[in-house]
């Protein structure tokens, strides 16, 4: 064992070794969360993870009737109402450089995202396609990887259901 490891430094430099960049922390989690930011955490809470947005607006929600969005880039995050007690409840993203720890996220082709998302299914349903992770019924959370024209993903959207 100890040879392995003594050679495996020699190999590559004891200064090298010592620079060599640690993997990136994985920025899509399924089920979990996006950039950091998970489904029931407050404005403060997003705030100290994130920052201050780079643009926030107040917006009619269908169901919910007016809610806070913050935007980070081609982040999206949205609050369950525009109190500073308010929850999130979907967090999406387009950006190609949000990915899962497997590599998947915006730009991958929908077979990556099937071999490389544990779980994940993946339909055509009234002209959505689209694979994710959950089950679409209410209170529950879903990961929804929606797929383009081309058949790669467009977006990455973590959100509990609501209806």
């Amino acid at each position: 064992m100890r040879s392995r490891i003594a050679g495996g430094a020699a190999a590559c430099g004891a200064a090298l070794c010592l620079l060599a960049p640690a993997p990136a922390p994985a920025a899509i989690v399924p089920q979990q969360s996006i950039r950091g930011v998970a489904l029931g955490m407050d404005v403060a809470a997003v705030r100290a993870e994130l920052g201050s947005p780079d643009r926030f607006r107040f917006v009619r929600h269908e169901i919910l009737g007016r809610v806070r969005e913050w935007r980070y880039g081609l982040t999206r995050v949205t609050f369950n109402s525009t109190r500073l007690d308010a929850q999130v409840i979907a967090v999406e993203t387009r950006s190609r450089k949000e990915r899962t720890a497997r590599g998947v996220g915006v730009g991958s082709r929908r077979e990556t995202v099937r071999r490389r998302v544990p779980g994940v299914r993946c339909l055509v349903e009234f002209s959505y396609d689209h694979c994710f992770v959950g089950a679409w019924r209410p209170g529950q959370v879903v990961t929804d990887f929606a797929i383009d024209r081309r058949g790669r993903v467009s977006r990455v959207v973590l959100g509990r259901v609501i209806d």
